[in-house]
């Protein structure tokens, strides 16, 4: 039986199961050495294995460990969020956005690289994304319409209808006043939707019952706000140093946040308002879900 997790013991579950995304992540591109490939193949390495916590597919490993099922065969299945996440940084941090020079305690991309191919190694990520998920090297894992059903959820939760429209609102917003309502529908897109969906994509790969899912996807959603507030609070509070990237940005650009709304009593109270609501929706796991319990935890505690 799964015991309740120490704080030390959630270090060693996400190092455990980062280290078992990371060996996958770091078989990818390291053949394409000849030109044109090799300049894109190794900006896309310097991005995807430049760090970082690999906090949304161990999500949908957690949420497979909750369905009672082990998540590492599901590993190429589930590294492709990670694809799609950082393609995402890589496009954040240039000039045209937000233009960034630090990103996970190392230069960003366009920095080492220029502009042109940070775009490009941003493409390619997201696109092989989508190859890793159809490729039929996985046809055993699970059903055909399974298959289909992730990619959708992928899709829907990383474009328009999810953190590409995120990311629009986002700087359409700038310097505009958003009240809670207007702050949450936005952060539910540009962090939420892809946070939500590692938790969906967990149950698809489990195959979850309906009751299940409903339950992983209400976990998803809460968590998924509950990370941008943890977010917002450590750009006010913590420093570059600890953060691996640049500090107080958010305020200097006049973006909204939740302590700019709520000030940081108000969204740390929000946080674990967040925690609660992710917490109460896990309780029919029972102790299959202690991984999903203590990563919400994690998530807002979390000091990078």
């Amino acid at each position: 039986m799964i015991t309740s997790l120490t704080p030390e013991s959630i270090d060693d579950y996400l190092s455990s199961c980062k280290d078992a995304i990371d060996r996958f992540l770091s078989s990818l591109f390291e053949k394409e050495t000849g030109e044109p490939y090799g300049t894109l193949a190794e900006s896309m390495r310097y991005s995807l294995l430049a760090g970082g916590k690999r906090v949304r597919p161990i999500l949908a490993m957690a949420a497979l460990e909750a369905l009672g099922k082990d998540p590492h065969p599901f590993v190429p299945l589930i590294a492709p969020l990670e694809l799609v996440h950082t393609y995402s940084l890589i496009h954040d941090d240039l000039p045209s956005m937000d233009n960034d020079d630090l990103r996970r305690g190392k230069p960003t991309n366009h920095v080492i690289y220029g502009e042109a191919t940070a775009i490009l190694a941003g493409d390619a990520l997201l696109t092989h994304a989508f190859t890793l998920l159809s490729a039929p090297d996985y046809d055993n894992l699970l059903s055909p319409a399974n298959r289909v059903r992730i990619v959708r959820e992928l899709s829907s939760a990383s474009g328009m209808n999810g953190m590409v429209g995120g990311q629009q609102l986002d700087i359409a917003s700038e310097g505009k006043a958003l009240n809670l309502e207007g702050l949450e529908f936005l952060h539910r897109h540009k962090t939420g939707a892809l946070i939500r969906s590692a938790v969906r994509i967990g149950g698809l790969l489990g195959d979850a019952d309906p009751t299940s899912f409903a339950a992983l996807d209400r976990y998803g959603s809460a968590v998924g706000i509950a990370f941008q507030i943890a977010d917002d609070l450590l750009d006010v509070e913590g420093d570059a140093a600890m953060l691996g990237k640049a500090a107080h940005k958010d305020q200097d650009r006049n973006k909204n946040t939740y302590p700019g709304l709520l000030g940081v009593e108000g969204a740390r109270s929000m946080a674990k308002a967040k925690l609660d609501d992710a917490l109460s929706s896990l309780m029919l796991f029972g102790e299959q879900g202690v991984h999903l319990r203590d990563l919400a935890r994690y998530i807002i505690e979390r000091r990078n």
